[in-house]
């Protein structure tokens, strides 16, 4: 039962997201606990980390299974922001699918959800690794971020009601449910680029990443959980900053140490209450709808676009230097915003 963080002295990690991988490693089974510099504090567990154990622990992957990240180059005629922001899609109100659905769960098909989850417009401002990319300076990307909406947590749901946060009495049938809602997450990322890239008359391609956060897998006999951890296995990975700082791709290439793993983004370093309190004294709603990089914030819930603003979220500079200084991951490239979708604008204005 180890303990591992990649983090380095300067990198703010706060106790209790410590103390919860502490409290996981002393779980029946665990053998090893991998926190990530984006650590912060979940429900039970750490969002961050990458937890191997002999046994398998459904509340360790969570309630949104299968949520993560893809990245899609597209190609639009002219960049105008607002006028492209007032196209944008009402992406809460979901859409029939055109295909069968793994398990059959077609309820909030196409939509972003809540939280952390957004579809942003971005382009490619710094090419570190240019021959690895295949992106030239100024292109345009679209980033998906969203899991699999109710159908994870109808299956945490039903192993909880009976079984609480203890393990799961028959792995090999929660992995079949769990590989559906995997599925479902990327088929619904891809739904959601489909749609914006419909609305603004935008050429799409296929998707360059399309990485998972919220997972479990079978490794060398062993369960390897991740919660807010993207495999860092010899892939690419878009590690998301906020709406208002740049994003990096990364080429991964993490060991057994760190769960084969890398962060997933900056990482929270306020509560979403905090957010909201410190947020309305220093901003106005107006002021967040454009963020200091001069991206528009497609947001009509006065509460989120408080809980979701880029000083809720520690530096991803910070997060991106550690991985690199542990020699989990090397930069590719950077995005900033053009545009970040939290949910629909009623009527134009906020509410």
């Amino acid at each position: 039962m180890s303990v591992t963080v990649f983090a380095g002295e300067r990198s703010w990690i706060e106790s209790g997201a410590i103390a919860q991988c502490h409290q996981v490693a002393a779980l029946d089974g665990m053998l090893h606990v991998a926190g990530m510099p984006d650590l912060h504090p979940g429900k039970g567990a750490p969002i961050g980390a990458a937890m191997t154990s002999r046994v398998l622990y459904p509340f360790l992957v969570g309630s949104d299974i299968g949520c993560g990240i893809a990245v899609f180059p597209i190609r639009l005629k002219k960049v105008v922001p607002e006028r492209l922001a007032a196209r944008f899609p009402d992406l809460d109100e979901p859409v029939e699918p055109s295909t069968e659905l793994p398990l059959g769960y077609a309820d909030g098909f196409g939509t972003v959800g809540r939280g952390n989850h957004f579809v942003e417009l971005a382009k490619v401002s710094e090419l570190i690794n240019p021959e690895k990319s295949g992106l030239l300076r100024g292109d345009l990307v679209l980033i998906v971020h969203s899991g699999s909406r109710g159908l994870g947590e109808r299956i945490l749901r039903a192993h909880t009601e009976v079984h609480g946060a203890g393990p799961a009495p028959d792995p090999a049938a929660y992995l079949d449910q769990h590989d559906a809602a995997v599925r479902w997450g990327s088929l619904n990322r891809r739904a959601l680029a489909d749609r914006v890239a419909g609305a603004l008359g935008a050429e799409l391609g296929e998707p360059l990443v399309d990485v998972c956060h919220n997972s479990v897998e079978i490794r060398d006999g062993l369960y390897l959980h991740r919660k807010g951890a993207a495999p860092g296995d010899g892939r690419d990975v878009l590690i998301a900053g906020t709406r208002g700082t740049r994003s990096y791709l990364v080429a991964a290439h993490a060991g057994a140490d760190a769960g084969w793993s890398v962060a997933h983004g900056a990482g929270r370093k306020m509560s979403r209450a905090d957010a909201l309190k410190r947020g309305k004294a220093k901003h106005t709603v107006e002021e967040l709808r454009r963020t200091p990089v001069g991206s528009l914030v497609v947001c009509g819930d006065r509460q989120l676009l408080f809980e979701e603003a880029p000083t809720a979220y520690k530096r991803i500079e910070q997060v991106i230097g550690d991985l690199e200084a542990f020699g989990l991951a090397t930069p590719v490239l950077t995005t900033v915003p053009v545009i970040t979708y939290k949910t629909a604008a009623r009527g134009g204005r906020l509410r």
